[in-house]
């Protein structure tokens, strides 16, 4: 399947070539504020499969796990497209909501429910976290990926 999107403006576009996609909710401050909302969308997806057109400004900023998030936004419109992390990894997290058509994309499970709105409600039987998984095991787990 192909899979498109971009900022609000359409300066900033990609697309990604996958067999399927799964998305989670993440209930952080960081996202909170980032999304101006209650939480953010994030879609994780081979670098490799992640073709981009435009170009972005990147602001970093520290992760409660020690590390830094790279996060890439369109200079026109300041859409947060997507984020990358440090170190050579092979996985980015595009934001949810840059997608043409989310409604493609499942949501698999919830993390940082620890900081979520009080309002929110959350659907029962999907996968939560406190925080956020600990180990590449538990990531794979939450993301229905093999080990």
């Amino acid at each position: 399947m192909i899979f498109t999107g971009g900022c609000q403006c359409g300066a900033v576009r990609y697309t990604v070539e996958v067999d399927a996609l799964v998305g989670y909710a993440c209930h952080c401050r960081e996202c909170q504020k980032q999304s101006a909302s209650a939480f953010g969308m994030s879609v994780p997806v081979r670098e490799e499969d992640f073709v981009l057109t435009g170009e972005t400004l990147v602001w970093s900023r520290p992760t409660d796990s020690g590390g830094i998030t790279d996060c890439h936004f369109c200079p026109k419109c300041g859409s947060r497209v997507f984020h990358s992390g440090r170190g050579g990894r092979a996985w980015i997290t595009v934001k949810g909501g840059s997608f043409d058509e989310l409604g493609a994309i499942p949501l698999v499970a919830n993390i940082w429910v620890k900081r979520k709105a009080s309002w929110i409600d959350l659907p029962e039987g999907l996968p939560q976290w406190e925080t956020q998984p600990q180990s590449l095991e538990e990531w794979k787990d939450l993301l229905g990926w093999a080990a």
